[in-house]
This record gives C-alpha cells, sequence and structure tokens, in this order.
C-alpha cells in the first residue's frame, strides 16, 4: 500500500510564475524524497514603488510518498 502526504510551499522569482514554480520543485526535492506532484494553488505579485512587478510568489501543494 501507497500513502502520500501534501506539504504547501510558496516560492518566488524575479522573472515569471513558471520559474518561481520551478525554483519551489527544484527546493522541494532536495528536502522531500519521492515527490510525485505539484499543485499550484495560488499566484501572487510583489509591486515595486513605480507598479512594476518586482517579484512573482506561487503557493503550490507538494506530493511526495512515504517510504515504508
Amino acid at each position: 500500500m501507497t500513502v502520500a502526504k501534501v506539504s504547501e510551499i510558496k516560492a518566488s522569482s524575479p522573472k515569471s510564475f513558471d520559474d518561481a514554480i520551478q525554483e519551489g520543485i527544484v527546493r522541494a526535492n532536495k528536502t522531500l524524497k519521492n515527490v510525485k506532484s505539484a499543485w499550484v494553488k495560488e499566484f501572487e505579485v510583489i509591486l515595486g514603488d513605480n507598479g512594476q512587478i518586482t517579484e512573482y510568489r506561487v503557493l503550490m501543494k507538494i506530493t511526495f510518498i512515504l517510504e515504508n
């Protein structure tokens, strides 16, 4: 029988949402074993003083399989 766990993480990038997602997945794989999927729950942008986007953020749920 397989048992999975879900962990929620927030990741950011100055480039794009895609880059923030990739950074989050790479970081999750450094800490968690058997990462199998990610669900992007929320998107957020941080704005600078001039109204320009300075940071892209995503809130993700990472699913990984627990070892026996």
